[in-house]
């Protein structure tokens, strides 16, 4: 380790000693079922939002925490696994886990590991970098992390706790929590979608872009690419440079989307209090942004436009896929093309039920489309499968008392994008995001412990000062 990052780490902890305050211990832990203190906040997912949530967490004294993921550490998130640009999208000034602590920033990180001078220099960060980061950042705070644990199972447990079943490596574990935050990224309420036409065909011929791909193989194969966004451009660019033969991208719109409506509310009204808009206001905003849905700036569509043989087709929704003995032929209303290999570069959907860690309640977990009933105009029942939340992230009931366990569980993913705008998919949104999701837990913290509060201000009893008394005045009365 170089002696900047040594010194930035030093400034790190001073930092940290320095705004600790309030740093008065006050919660008690609640012996779970197992007769062994339960966490008051166990946070499932170990990518950039978990640790965020967890070192907000810590800042506000609530240090009985965990935080699990199933990956393998440095594996969190998408960064080396399925993204495939070369570099985050967010300008490189954008602030984002630090929850505004300076010497926490991206930027002190790489001054201290390349200099100021490579800063400036410096572009867009790399999603490598971006990602050696998160993990500096946790070992640096100290963030009690475990990998390689899977959360299978969520149930409520005596006492008012929750019980989560964890499969590890070595078999199955029970945690019992308080409270449970579920900071699961893209497809933690649901799963990545196929067009329908596609949903037929073996995993040798079709795949997501959210999937592990060879992209070796496809050296010299005929590929498509379902989607217009930037991570269909993303796998497009990455086929090409893997030496595919030809890469037809197919766009079901007649022109593909350029404008990125996530710069437009990067500022601190929208991101801090869009969810106080009343639903009708909620619901016309993130309709408009998910259905324009993600912008791509120039050097994503560059870098697949620089290969003669990408070809991009707009207009070209799927309507068959048709397995053929060279690989699959898809018809299109600009006709019929033929590829080796698809990849889908089509997003997610809402889909509690098939979260096995949401089965005991799946079915009672409050949507859109049972909250709000948009204008004729604004229909769109993908948008009303997304959860709708509580204001502390909470998911609420449909039917209320059939699992009221359920508001211990705080969505902080792609899911509570219809409900809080960008949140727990965004670093745009972390500085504002975190402290509302971390208010929130704390005060449901609070309120449960009440009782326990009062009674200790009664017995509370410890002077603040001595006042000696003077001996009476001779003549005086004693």
């Amino acid at each position: 380790m170089n002696s900047a990052l040594v010194a930035l780490e030093a400034q790190v902890r001073a930092d940290l000693a320095k705004t600790a305050h309030p740093n008065a211990a006050w919660l008690t832990p609640k012996l779970g079922p197992d007769d062994r203190p339960a966490l008051d906040v166990l946070v499932v997912g170990a990518g950039q939002s978990g640790l965020a949530t967890a070192f907000g967490l810590m800042r506000s004294q609530v240090s009985n925490i965990l935080v699990l993921d199933k990956s393998e550490e440095g594996k969190e998130g998408p960064w080396l696994t399925y993204a495939r640009m070369h570099t985050l999208r967010s300008p490189k000034h954008f602030t984002g886990p630090d929850l505004d602590v300076p010497s926490l920033t991206y930027q002190s990180w790489h001054e201290a590991r390349f200099g100021e001078q490579d800063w400036r220099n410096l572009d867009l960060i790399s999603r490598e970098l971006w990602a050696e980061y998160l993990l500096w950042f946790r070992r640096v705070v100290d963030l009690p992390v475990r990998n390689g644990c899977e959360v299978i199972d969520i149930a409520p447990a005596a006492g008012g706790l929750l019980a989560a079943k964890v499969q590890t490596a070595v078999g199955i574990d029970i945690v019992f929590a308080r409270k449970i935050v579920l900071a699961t990224g893209q497809e933690g309420m649901g799963d990545w979608t196929f067009p329908e036409p596609l949903r037929h065909l073996p995993s040798q011929l079709c795949a997501h872009a959210a999937q592990p791909i060879d992209f070796a193989s496809l050296r010299g194969k005929r590929v498509a690419v379902i989607g217009a966004g930037a991570s269909a451009f993303d796998n497009a660019a990455t086929a090409l440079e893997a030496g595919a033969a030809e890469v037809d991208l197919f766009c079901r719109r007649a022109e593909i989307q350029v404008i990125q409506p996530y710069r437009w509310l990067t500022f601190r009204g929208f991101l801090r209090h869009f969810c106080d808009l009343d639903d009708a206001w909620r619901w016309r905003f993130m309709r408009a942004v998910l259905e324009m849905r993600e912008g791509f700036p120039q050097a994503t569509y560059d870098r697949c436009a620089r290969h003669p043989n990408f070809r991009l087709q707009e207009r070209a929704p799927i309507g068959a896929a048709r397995e053929t003995a060279h690989g699959v032929e898809l018809q299109t209303p600009r006709g019929e093309f033929a590829a080796d290999f698809v990849i889908c570069g089509t997003g997610i959907d809402m889909n509690f039920a098939g979260r096995p860690e949401l089965r005991n309640c799946a079915a009672n977990i409050a949507t859109w489309a049972d909250r709000y009933q948009p204008p004729p105009d604004e229909c769109s029942p993908r948008l009303g499968r997304f959860p709708y939340l509580a204001d502390d992230y909470a998911l609420m009931e449909r039917a209320a008392g059939e699992t009221p366990w359920i508001a211990d569980i705080h969505v902080f993913a792609i899911a509570s994008t219809m409900s809080f705008g960008a949140s727990g998919s965004s670093i745009n949104a972390m500085t504002t995001a975190v402290p509302k999701l971390v208010h929130g837990l704390t005060r449901g913290l609070f309120r449960a412990d009440i009782e326990r509060h009062w009674a200790s201000f009664q017995a509370y009893d410890v002077p603040q000062a001595v006042v000696a008394r003077q001996a009476p005045a001779m003549g005086e009365e004693r």
